[in-house]
């Protein structure tokens, strides 16, 4: 991996730094994983080397300095997962930009006691090649601070879907952004703009700075199917989607709340509200994985509903660093209809 931290001299470099680690983006053959030197393991040739400082606008080998092709038609939706630590105590940010898109990641967080924390940023391709830019936009005082990232991944995201037994869709949460098998502490799906396409489409995650833990079942309990969302900073962030709803119906939502396995114990609590509706499930956390289920009746009062969940606690493991509940296979249905099933 290239340290930016040991190759910037000012915070002008900095940004040019993370613009030449991330120029472009995939190869026609990608498929699902790392992209092209993502882990920048091809280190630049020594000639473009001043000390450990990269002098050549295009010396780290791929990702290179051409525009390469996205499988897939314009309108594909793709995730970008990448790594990112901090090397100073400033409130620092990426930019991530695809052609017009762009968004900007929070990471003065720590959520991992390495202090390495994997993220995720989702965008539409517009065109049948595009170029992906990573930058600083900060500016700092000290030459030797910035961000410094790695393992940068792709994954395409296909349309979620919903059906007559589940008006919500993803609600599984099986479709996200790209999880590196090396990676045991999940990837964290920032806040964005709700016009922004979100690695867990349809689902998006409301708040000023802090993201939910996108985990898998390789590495974390996950009470159904390979997914699940980690709600892991109280209610300072919410997990949230809007359907489509009739006003005056009333409406049944299920789904799980458990915790990860991954030492978070103590009292966890999700509380779960849409229209007037409000449901708080908590759940006794031994720390080895575990769920129970939850149920939220509502009536709609308008033609778009908001589903909104919070963690009701804070919880914090033994190594200080941040956890919480977790939350998946939520279903929403029709109250009548749900009613005359069971009549059947």
């Amino acid at each position: 991996m290239v340290r930016a931290r040991e190759m910037v001299q000012g915070p002008r470099c900095v940004a040019l730094l993370l613009l030449v680690c991330m120029a472009a983006l995939v190869a026609s053959d990608t498929t699902d994983g790392l992209l092209p030197n993502g882990n920048f393991e091809e280190a630049p040739d020594r000639s473009q080397m001043d000390g450990t400082r990269v002098t050549g606008r295009y010396a780290i080998p791929r990702p290179p300095s051409d525009r390469q092709q996205l499988v897939g038609p314009p309108g594909t939706h793709y995730a970008i997962t990448f790594s990112a630590a901090r090397t100073c105590a400033q409130a620092e940010k990426l930019n991530v930009t695809v052609g017009a898109q762009s968004g900007e990641l929070p990471i003065q967080t720590v959520y991992t006691s390495s202090g390495w924390d994997s993220y995720s940023w989702a965008f539409e391709a517009k065109e049948s090649g595009v170029t992906l830019t990573v930058h600083n936009p900060g500016y700092d005082e000290d030459a030797a601070c910035g961000p410094v990232v790695d393992s940068f991944a792709i994954r395409t995201l296909l349309p979620p879907q919903s059906n007559e037994y589940n008006m919500l869709k993803n609600g599984d949460f099986e479709e996200g952004p790209y999880i590196c098998p090396s990676t045991s502490c999940g990837v964290m799906v920032p806040p964005m703009d709700e016009d922004s396409y979100s690695p867990l489409f349809p689902w998006v995650i409301l708040s000023s700075t802090k993201s939910v833990r996108y985990v898998d079942a390789a590495h974390y309990a996950v009470p159904q199917g390979a997914r699940a969302v980690q709600l892991v900073f109280g209610a300072e962030s919410a997990l949230v989607q809007e359907v489509c709803t009739v006003p005056g119906v009333s409406y049944r939502m299920e789904f799980s709340v458990g915790d990860a396995a991954d030492g978070c114990t103590g009292s966890l609590a999700v509380e779960a509200y849409a229209a007037g509706g409000r449901v708080t499930v908590p759940y006794e956390s031994q720390g080895t994985g575990g769920f129970t289920r939850g149920v939220l009746e509502f009536t709609a009062t308008e033609d778009r509903t908001r589903v909104v969940f919070v963690s009701a606690s804070y919880n914090m493991k033994s190594d200080g660093t941040v956890c919480g509940p977790v939350v998946d296979d939520a279903s929403l249905v029709c109250a009548q209809s749900h009613a005359r099933r069971l009549l059947l």
